[in-house]
């Protein structure tokens, strides 16, 4: 996702989802209200939030008993190893033929669906890269050094499985409607799964979810993402009013996301493989410029990963920021991207489980693996220059860096050092990843939407009028406690999904055997 961000030099505790924001904060009066106003009423918000919903946050990220690991990202990582030896490591098996399906070899225009496997793939990618990829990770790597990337990179490729599952299910249990579209997701195989394996509660947790996921929406999806465009494009030109920034971003998002799924998707494909070239192409360069680092930087991760390299907490310092990076940037186990790729033009839902488990490996294993390298080789953690140790900030437990940069000012740095105009490129690619996410999440919580108050156009219009109302309000406000309750919902949807992907995982298990015996035979054949 898009990590706790940062206005200029400050960062804001970016250990989890960038998932920000509130989504009971009264628009109407905040569209209205001066800054000051704004202000007042958003600080209100913080303390009813601070004082009614802290244990709940405390609870989602409370570390595991006897360790200081947060038992909500362990949750997630034990999930995603179960779901790696059940399946019998698929992520690497189906590899190849999940590229076939990407570039629609075996796709079927007559196939019931909204859109096609690459559409879909792009929308679920745009709703998790982004400023978790830029300023998440070099929050890992401050804190748990170079070896942190290492169990990033771990945690990227077990999640590919939790990937998988999740959404093999939410294409297997889909609603498909007369005029073409579909809903589905988590609250369907939750509901319809559990029916048919005899199984109860499945509505009480399909119910959860949703709840779950409207508030994350409301809140990660666009307040967050909003704030944070507006503060990167402030930092480039000036100080001026977030409700321009607001106005602006809930004009264009509501342009896209009236027209529906297609429309989205439509988007999604283009600005996705843009700013990933973008940002991928830049790194690229600046890790080929320093050429002769390479197999230094690769030295230091492998050795950080199992010595610390004198970091505080050592390998298990490393090892936790790793997964927390990981776990918090593709959202796998958490049940969202079950929902865009449950719209997937196709008649086997094992295909799109397949398809799926690109979006870990790109997000994770690729692009934050992309920026540890830049941070790492442009010498932006200080070490001790005798003992090869990284040294610690005076009195506290991160990495001295040069200028003593954190968070996404390390990363701006980091490609700053090679390109001075750097920093214009990342506001773009902030510009895109805010956008793209919003009209992603603006999909996520309808859906949730519809399946707790019903599908039709009225009831629709009026979830993506509230979506864009936020994002205004997102753009505008200080975000105080509101965004750990936000994140607290995002990591809550994983809880009840995770619970149903345990239970349902022996039916994605008999759609995969049925599949690969049919692949092998030649019963399933290639369209493209």
């Amino acid at each position: 996702m898009h990590d706790r961000a940062v206005n200029g030099q400050q960062t804001r505790d970016i250990m989890n989802t960038p998932i920000k924001a509130a989504a009971l904060a009264a628009p109407m009066a905040m569209l209205s209200a001066a800054p000051v106003l704004a202000q007042s009423v958003d600080e209100k918000v913080n303390q009813i939030f601070a004082n009614s919903t802290g244990w709940f946050v405390n609870f989602i990220f409370s570390p595991f008993p006897g360790t200081s690991f947060p038992w909500i990202v362990m949750w997630l990582v034990i999930a995603a190893t179960v779901f790696t030896l059940y399946f019998g490591f698929i992520q690497f098996r189906a590899f190849p033929h999940s590229i076939s399906l990407v570039k629609g070899d075996y796709s079927d225009p007559n196939d019931a669906g909204e859109v096609s496997h690459f559409q879909a793939l792009a929308t679920a990618l745009s709703g998790t890269v982004g400023l978790g990829n830029i300023a998440g990770v070099a929050v890992a790597v401050g804190i748990g050094g170079p070896g942190a990337t290492f169990w990033m990179i771990l945690a990227g490729l077990l999640g590919m499985a939790s990937k998988f599952t999740e959404c093999t299910l939410g294409v297997k249990y889909r609603n498909e409607y007369a005029d073409g579209t579909v809903s589905g997701g988590p609250m369907y195989y939750m509901t319809k799964g559990f029916k048919e394996r005899g199984l109860p509660a499945g509505g009480f947790m399909a119910i959860l979810f949703s709840i779950f996921c409207v508030l994350g929406a409301l809140g990660g999806g666009n307040m967050f993402q909003a704030n944070q465009a507006h503060a990167q494009i402030a930092n480039v030109v000036g100080d001026f009013p977030g409700w321009i920034t607001g106005f602006i971003f809930a004009g264009i998002v509501f342009a896209v996301i009236v027209g529906g799924l297609k429309s989205i998707a439509s988007v999604t494909e283009k600005v996705v493989p843009f700013m990933g070239v973008l940002y991928v192409a830049t790194a690229l360069v600046i890790i080929l410029m320093n050429a002769d680092m390479i197999g230094w930087a690769f030295g230091q991760i492998f050795a950080g990963a199992f010595t610390g390299l004198g970091i505080a907490g050592g390998m298990v310092g490393a090892l936790i920021q790793g997964f927390k990076r990981a776990a918090f940037s593709n959202e796998a186990g958490v049940g969202s991207a079950a929902i865009a790729h449950s719209a997937v033009r196709t008649k086997e839902p094992i295909t799109e489980g397949f398809v799926s488990l690109l979006e870990p490996f790109i997000d994770t294993v690729v692009i934050c693996t992309m920026t540890a390298l830049v941070i790492i080789i442009t010498g932006q953690l200080v070490s001790d220059p005798n003992t090869g140790l990284y040294l610690l900030d005076e009195g506290a437990s991160t990495i001295q860096t040069v200028d003593g940069n954190k968070g996404v000012a390390l990363t701006s740095a980091a490609f700053s050092s090679a390109f001075p105009f750097f920093k214009y490129i990342l506001a773009i690619a902030v510009i895109l990843f805010a956008f793209s996410t919003m009209i992603s999440w603006s999909y996520y919580g309808l859906k949730a939407w519809t399946f707790l108050f019903g599908e039709g156009k009225t009831k629709e219009l009026t979830f993506k009028i509230i979506f864009c109302l936020f994002v205004v309000i997102g753009a505008s406000a200080n975000l105080g406690p509101v965004i750990d309750f936000s994140d607290a919902m995002i990591f809550a949807m994983a809880v009840v999904n995770i619970m149903a992907l345990y239970l349902l995982m022996p039916i994605v298990k008999k759609e995969l055997d049925s599949y690969l015996s049919r692949l092998k035979s030649g019963e399933i054949k290639k369209f493209g």
